[in-house]
């Protein structure tokens, strides 16, 4: 289903801060980052509180993940064979850029394209987009490291790993496995039919680009995303 947009009335004392390093509440950061869909944006895209350092020390990265997916999807570095009109006017504008992707791209002595992305720049973008979804879905900021951190092609998993991936639990009311914070949006995003809970599905933010979830994992909280319907991506919080 699509993102509505809902106010949060939970705990006010975990708001107010930078939800990716607990400093100061000076700017919004986009969950997800607008490079990752298209024009015209969703009316309602999320945004977390950001300090200005953290936002504007993504924009790189953020450029470097979107092209990459783009460059994986088209099986080429080459600004005409991208699909997307934004990540081929940034790939003309970068040759920076460029140039990195295609150090990126391997063609092996079976002929088949093989993509060794720099991993710390994924994982940091991964992980902006988990924070900032827990922060706006639970208001449950978590400035820590995760239990979990998993991300690979929706196209290399297997049947079983995709349907765990892609299904949602649910529960009764007495045994309900995911209790968000009274007056958060993951609160109010659930819908209580005869004494049975039902939470909402993936959240589509854009048709083909992203979606997400939040799910509780044995006491803990936990972020499923796909970018592009490509990559997918799994974090977890004890």
């Amino acid at each position: 289903m699509a993102v509505r947009a809902f106010a949060c009335y939970a705990d006010d004392r975990n708001k107010g801060f930078c939800v990716h390093c607990g400093g100061p509440d000076e700017s919004r950061d986009h969950v997800p980052s607008k490079v990752l869909l298209d024009e015209p944006l969703p009316p309602n895209v999320m945004v977390s509180p950001s300090c200005a350092p953290c936002n504007q020390g993504f924009s790189l990265d953020e450029e470097y993940l979107a092209c990459l997916i783009e460059c994986i999807v088209a099986g080429d570095v080459e600004p005409d064979k991208i699909e997307r009109p934004k990540i081929a006017y940034i790939l003309r504008s970068n040759p920076r850029l460029v140039k990195t992707l295609r150090k990126a791209k391997l063609i092996g002595t079976d002929g088949q394209i093989r993509w060794h992305p720099n991993y710390d720049r994924v994982k940091k973008i991964l992980m902006k987009l988990a924070r900032g979804h827990v922060a706006h879905e639970l208001n449950e900021p978590r400035l820590d490291d995760p239990t979990v951190f998993v991300c690979k092609s929706l196209a290399t998993m297997t049947f079983q790993e995709r349907h765990d991936f892609e299904t949602q639990p649910s529960g009764d009311i007495s045994d309900a496995p995911f209790w968000p914070q009274v007056g958060s949006r993951a609160m109010q995003r659930l819908l209580i039919v005869d004494n049975v809970i039902y939470e909402e599905d993936w959240l589509t933010v854009q048709e083909g680009r992203y979606r997400f979830r939040v799910f509780d994992s044995d006491g803990g909280i936990g972020v499923r995303m796909v970018i592009r319907e490509y990559l997918a991506c799994e974090i977890v919080w004890d």
